[in-house]
C-alpha cells in the first residue's frame, strides 16, 4: 500500500508509473480486459528496446499477444508488420481478429489461396509466400519493420520447416524477429542460434499454464484421477505427483486377468461362478462407447470437448455414433442460431453440391452440438466447425491431431481415446510433445477454472507411461533445414557461391550440428590421452611391441578373413544345392529343429510364385517339405549349412492336401517306407584355406623371429596392445562423425551447385536462363517441372491436359504404393505424364551419380498421377459429384490438391516462355478452369 511507502519509495514508483505512460506498451495494456501476464510484459518490454524475442509458452497462454504488440508497434511507428503463420487456415483466423482490432484497411492477407489488400501496413500470411518474397527481392519488404512467425517450432516438420530457416537467414538485418513457440526443451538453444543470426534476441520461457489442468482415465462408470489428489496437478509447483494407487490397482487387475470362459475345468458351479466374476469384473473397467463418453462429461458439466480420434473416419463414424443414440446438445434456440450462421457461411456454394458435400447431414449434427473437424473436410464446413464451437453452439468435435495446430478452439475437456497413432509409416505411441499440444487445448483462459484431459481405458494401459507422457518435458526442437534445388539458384543470383554456402552454414541444422561436435571432440580428447596411457603400459624392453603386436592383429585379421570367406562359399554351394532340387526329391536336412528325412514339395526358388503359399522369396531358396513326422513346413537357408542332395525320388499324388493331417500321414508313410533305410552321406570337412595360405605364413614366420616374441611378460604387453587398438578404432570413428557433422549443409549444397551445373543451370556464380526460370518454381518438385519446361513436353496441351500434368508434381497419394494404377486422361496428356515420368528417371539417375540423397529430405520423390483424372475432369467443367465420385476423395482433400496445382498452375504461368510458346497462357487458363464452384469458394476475400 502506498501510505506504507516511505516518500522516496513513494516518488521511485510515481516516476516508474509516469515512465510507464510513455511507452507504447501502456496504451496496447488498455486494450484488453484482462491483464497481462509476466512474460507477456516482459516480452513486450523487450520488443519496445529494440530487441528481438523468443517466446516459448504452453499452448493457450497467450503467446499470440506479444505478436500483437509487434503489429501495435510497427502501426504506432508508421512501419510494416508481417504476422506469419504455419496453415492457411490460421492465417485466415489471425486476419480476421486483426480485421476486427485494426479495421480492414489496415489488414492485408496473403496465403497463395487469397490476396486481400496486400499493400497494408500489416499482413498476415503463411512462411511460404513470405520466403518467396524474400527470394523475388518484393518491393513489399520496403519499410518492413517486424516479422511474427507465430509456431516457430514447425520448423521441425520434415516436410516445409525448411522454411522458417530460409526467412531467418534472409530477412534483412534491420527487421525483428518474433518468435514465437511451443514449450520445447531446447528454446535455449535456439536462442542463442538466433542471436547468431538475427542480433539481440531474449528468451522468454514460461512454462506455467494459465489454466491448471487435471488429469483423468475413464474406465466404465468410473473417472480416475491420474495423479493423487494432494499433490500438484496444475503442473506449477515443484510437488512430486505420484500415479493414482487406485488406477494402478486396476491396471495390475486387468492386465493379468487370465481368464478363459473356454477352460476345461470340471464342475459346473465354479465355471458359472467365474463367469460371473469376469462378468462383473468386466462391467466395471470396459472402454466407454463415444456417446457415452459424451453424455458422462455433459452429466459433469465438462464440455464443451474435443475428443481426438487419430483417423478420419473413426472422427466420422463417431458423429454417427453419437446421432443414432440420439444424443442433443442443443435446445431449440441453440438449434435455430447454427442454421442461421450455417446457412449464411454456406450461402454461395453451389446449391447442386451440397448434396454431394453431405450438408445436410453434417447440419442436423451442428444442430445437436456435434461435429467432426479433419482435413478431409471442405475448408469452409471446417470453419463454420471452428466458428459454432467457439461460440458455444457445438459442444463435442471429433477431431484428427491436425486440429491442434494453433487453430483457436480451446475447450473444458480434451478427451484421447488411444495413445497410439499411426505416423505414416506405422503404428507408435504418441510423444509427450504431441500429447501436450493435444491436451494443451483443455481449460479456456477467462472461462473455466480449470481444464480437464481424459484418456479413455484400453486393455493394456499403462499409468506410470500415461503419467510420463503427461509429465514430461524433454521435446527439443530439430531442425529439418536442407538445402534445394530453387534454393541454390536464388542463393548464388543473390550471393555468389561463396557468400551462399556462407550463410547455409549459419542455419540452425548446422548450429546444432556443430555443437553437437563440441562434445565429440571432447572425447576423442580423452580418448587420445588413453591412447597415451595404454602406449606405455605395452611398451617392451626387447623391442618395438607396437610393431609386434600389429602383426599379431594382421594374422588374426587374415585367419578371420579366410574363415568369413570359406563360410561364404560354402554358403553358396548350399545354395546352389537347394537351387537343383525338384518337387518329389528325398533330402536329407543336416541341421535345425527339422534335421532327418524330408521330401521336397515345393523347392521355393526365388521369383517363383509358390503353389502353396502364393509370396515370392527374396532371400534365396526356401524349399516347402514334409518331415518323416508328417510336418509341412518350409525351410530357410539356415537350416542347410552344407550342400545337400537328393537321396531318392517320390512321386507326390496330385490329390495330396498339405492342409489334411490324413494326407500328410499317408505321405509320410511312404516316406519312410522308400527312404528310412538309406544313411546320408557324411559331409567330410574340407581342409581349412589358412592352411595353405603363403600371407598366414609369412606373419607367423615374422612373429616367430620378432624380438618381443621371447619376453617373459609377452601376454600382460598384448591386453594392453589389444585395449589400444580397440580404443583406437573407437576414436577413429568419433573422427569420422565428426567429418560427417561439420559442414553437412554446405556439402549438399555443393553437391546440388555440381548437378545444376552439370544440367546448365549455373556456370559459376551465373544463373543462366535456364537457372532463373527454376528460380520461379517453389515445390518439392521444382527442378523436374523447370525440366518439363525446358524439354516443352507440356506444349500444345489443353488447359485440362495441362491441369492433369501439373497435378503430378503435387499430389501425394495417401494409399501403399501397391495400389492399383490409376485411371489417366488419353492422348496428349497421358503421353506427356508418361514422359514426366521418364524426365524424373534421368534426373533420380542424375542424382544418384551426384549422391544426393532422398532419404536425407534432398532431391525429387517420383510424379505420383493419382490426381491427373480428377484435375482434368474438374477442369474440363464435369460436375462435383461426378469428379468426388470416380475420384472416391473427400471433398477436404480434393479442394486442398485443386489449391495446390493453381499455386504451381501460376508459378508456370510465371516461369514460362513468353514466345514460342502455349504454356504460359494455358496454364492461366487451367487456372480459371479449376477455380470454379467450390474450389473457388472461401470464406476471406
Amino acid at each position: 500500500m502506498t501510505e506504507d511507502l516511505t516518500p522516496a519509495e513513494a516518488y521511485a514508483a510515481a516516476r516508474a508509473r509516469n515512465a510507464e505512460r510513455k511507452t507504447a506498451l501502456a496504451p496496447f495494456r488498455e486494450m484488453y480486459e484482462f491483464g497481462l501476464d509476466p512474460f507477456q510484459i516482459e516480452a513486450c518490454k523487450a520488443l519496445e528496446a529494440g530487441k528481438g524475442v523468443l517466446v516459448a509458452a504452453p499452448t493457450g497462454s497467450g503467446k499470440t499477444i506479444v505478436g500483437e504488440f509487434a503489429v501495435h508497434l510497427a502501426l504506432s511507428q508508421g512501419r510494416k508488420c508481417f504476422y506469419t503463420t504455419p496453415i492457411k487456415a490460421l492465417s485466415n483466423q489471425k486476419f480476421a481478429d486483426l480485421v476486427k482490432r485494426y479495421g480492414a484497411e489496415k489488414v492485408g492477407l496473403l496465403t497463395g489461396d487469397n490476396s486481400v489488400n496486400g499493400d497494408a501496413p500489416v499482413v498476415v500470411m503463411t512462411t511460404e509466400v513470405l520466403r518467396n518474397m524474400l527470394y523475388a527481392g518484393s518491393q513489399a519488404l520496403s519499410g518492413l519493420g517486424y516479422v511474427v512467425m507465430d509456431e516457430v517450432h514447425y520448423l521441425s516438420d520434415r516436410f516445409r520447416g525448411a522454411v522458417w530457416e530460409e526467412v531467418i537467414i534472409h530477412l534483412p538485418e534491420s527487421v525483428t524477429l518474433v518468435s514465437l513457440s511451443a514449450t520445447v526443451s531446447n528454446a535455449e538453444e535456439f536462442g542463442d542460434w538466433l542471436d547468431t543470426v538475427r542480433g539481440d534476441t531474449e528468451v522468454i520461457v514460461s512454462e506455467s499454464r494459465p489454466v491448471p489442468l487435471w488429469q483423468h482415465v475413464l474406465a466404465g462408470r468410473r473417472m480416475y484421477d491420474l495423479f493423487e489428489e494432494e499433490t500438484d496437478h496444475g503442473g506449477r509447483g515443484a510437488a512430486r505427483r505420484e500415479v493414482n494407487p487406485d488406477l494402478l490397482r486396476l491396471a495390475r487387475t486387468e492386465n493379468s486377468r487370465t481368464y478363459n470362459p473356454r477352460d476345461r475345468r470340471r464342475g459346473k458351479m465354479v465355471r458359472e461362478a467365474d463367469r460371473e466374476r469376469e462378468r462383473r469384473q468386466r462391467s466395471r473397467i470396459w472402454t466407454p462407447g463415444r456417446p457415452e463418453v459424451i453424455e458422462r462429461l455433459d452429466a459433469e458439466g465438462l464440455l464443451p470437448a474435443i475428443t481426438f480420434i487419430f483417423s478420419r473416419a473413426g472422427c466420422e463414424a463417431a458423429v454417427q455414433q453419437c446421432l443414432y443414440a440420439g444424443l442433443r446438445l442443443n435446445d431449440d434456440a441453440g438449434r435455430q442460431r447454427v442454421r442461421e450462421i450455417v446457412e449464411e457461411r454456406t450461402a454461395a456454394i453451389p446449391s447442386e453440391d451440397l448434396h454431394v458435400l453431405g450438408y445436410y447431414e453434417w447440419l442436423e449434427a451442428l444442430e445437436r452440438g456435434i461435429a467432426a473437424h479433419h482435413a478431409g473436410m471442405l475448408p469452409t464446413f471446417k470453419e463454420v466447425v471452428e466458428e459454432l464451437f467457439v461460440r458455444g453452439l457445438v459442444k463435442a468435435v471429433f477431431a484428427t491431431e491436425t486440429l491442434a495446430l494453433g487453430i483457436n478452439m480451446p475447450a473444458r475437456s480434451v478427451v484421447l481415446e488411444k495413445l497410439v497413432k499411426w505416423n505414416g509409416e506405422q503404428h507408435a505411441d504418441i510423444t509427450p510433445g504431441e500429447y501436450t499440444q493435444l491436451t494443451g487445448r483443455a481449460g479456456r483462459r477467462g472461462i473455466d477454472v480449470e481444464g480437464h484431459a481424459v484418456v479413455l481405458w484400453q486393455r493394456g494401459l499403462d499409468p506410470d507411461h500415461l503419467a510420463g507422457l503427461a509429465g514430461t518435458r524433454t521435446y527439443p526442437l530439430r531442425s529439418s533445414f536442407r538445402p534445394s534445388y530453387n534454393m541454390a539458384v536464388n542463393l548464388v543470383d543473390q550471393f555468389g557461391r561463396h557468400r551462399s554456402r556462407e550463410l547455409l552454414e549459419t542455419s540452425f541444422a548446422q548450429f546444432q550440428a556443430d555443437r553437437s561436435v563440441v562434445g565429440i571432440s571432447r572425447q576423442v580428447q580423452k580418448n587420445e590421452e588413453g591412447l597415451e596411457g595404454y602406449r606405455e603400459g605395452m611398451t617392451c624392453h626387447l623391442g618395438d611391441f607396437e610393431e609386434y603386436a600389429r602383426l599379431r592383429r594382421d594374422l588374426k585379421d587374415r585367419e578371420t578373413d579366410l574363415a568369413r570367406q570359406g563360410a561364404s562359399q560354402r554358403r553358396a554351394q548350399a545354395a546352389e544345392s537347394l537351387e537343383k532340387l525338384k518337387p518329389g526329391d528325398v533330402i536329407h536336412v543336416p541341421t535345425g529343429k527339422f534335421a532327418g528325412l524330408a521330401l521336397v514339395l515345393d523347392p521355393g526358388i526365388p521369383g517363383r510364385i509358390n503353389g502353396h503359399r502364393g509370396f515370392e522369396h527374396h532371400e534365396g531358396p526356401r524349399p516347402l517339405v514334409l518331415t518323416a513326422e508328417r510336418q509341412v513346413k518350409r525351410l530357410a537357408s539356415i537350416d542347410f549349412p552344407v550342400p545337400v542332395q537328393a537321396l531318392e525320388r517320390m512321386r507326390i499324388p496330385k490329390s495330396f492336401n498339405p492342409r489334411s493331417p490324413q494326407s500328410r500321414r499317408d505321405l509320410a508313410s511312404a516316406l519312410r517306407s522308400k527312404a528310412g533305410h538309406i544313411n546320408p552321406e557324411r559331409h567330410h570337412k574340407q581342409r581349412s584355406a589358412a592352411a595353405d595360405d603363403r600371407q598366414i605364413a609369412r606373419l607367423r614366420t615374422e612373429i616367430r623371429a620378432h624380438p618381443c616374441h621371447g619376453c617373459d611378460e609377452r601376454e600382460d604387453h598384448a591386453r594392453w596392445a589389444e585395449r589400444y587398438y580397440r580404443l583406437q578404432r573407437d576414436t577413429r570413428q568419433l573422427e569420422k562423425r565428426i567429418e560427417g557433422r561439420t559442414n553437412t549443409i554446405a556439402r549438399t549444397f555443393d553437391r546440388i551447385v555440381a548437378l545444376l551445373t552439370e544440367l546448365d543451370y549455373l556456370r559459376g556464380d551465373e544463373v543462366t536462363d535456364n537457372g532463373k526460370r527454376l528460380a520461379r518454381l517453389y515445390g518439392e518438385l521444382d527442378l523436374l517441372a523447370s525440366e518439363c519446361l525446358r524439354d516443352r513436353v507440356w506444349e500444345g496441351l489443353t488447359p485440362p491436359e495441362l491441369a492433369a500434368c501439373v497435378s503430378a508434381l503435387v499430389f501425394e497419394s495417401r494409399q501403399a504404393d501397391d495400389a492399383v494404377a490409376p485411371k489417366l486422361p488419353a492422348g496428349n496428356a497421358k503421353a506427356a505424364l508418361g514422359e514426366m515420368v521418364r524426365i524424373w528417371g534421368r534426373l533420380d539417375a542424375l542424382e544418384e551419380e551426384f549422391k544426393i540423397n532422398q532419404a536425407e529430405g534432398v532431391g525429387q520423390r517420383e510424379p505420383d498421377l493419382g490426381f491427373a483424372w480428377a484435375a482434368y475432369q474438374w477442369a474440363s467443367d464435369k460436375s462435383l459429384d461426378e469428379v468426388l465420385r470416380e475420384a472416391e476423395m473427400p471433398a477436404g482433400d480434393f479442394v486442398r490438391w485443386c489449391k495446390q496445382v493453381i499455386d504451381v498452375l501460376g508459378q508456370i504461368a510465371a516461369a514460362a516462355p513468353k514466345e514460342n510458346s502455349t504454356v504460359a497462357k494455358n496454364a492461366r487458363k487451367a487456372v480459371d478452369s479449376l477455380l470454379r464452384g467450390v474450389v473457388a469458394y472461401s470464406s476471406v476475400g
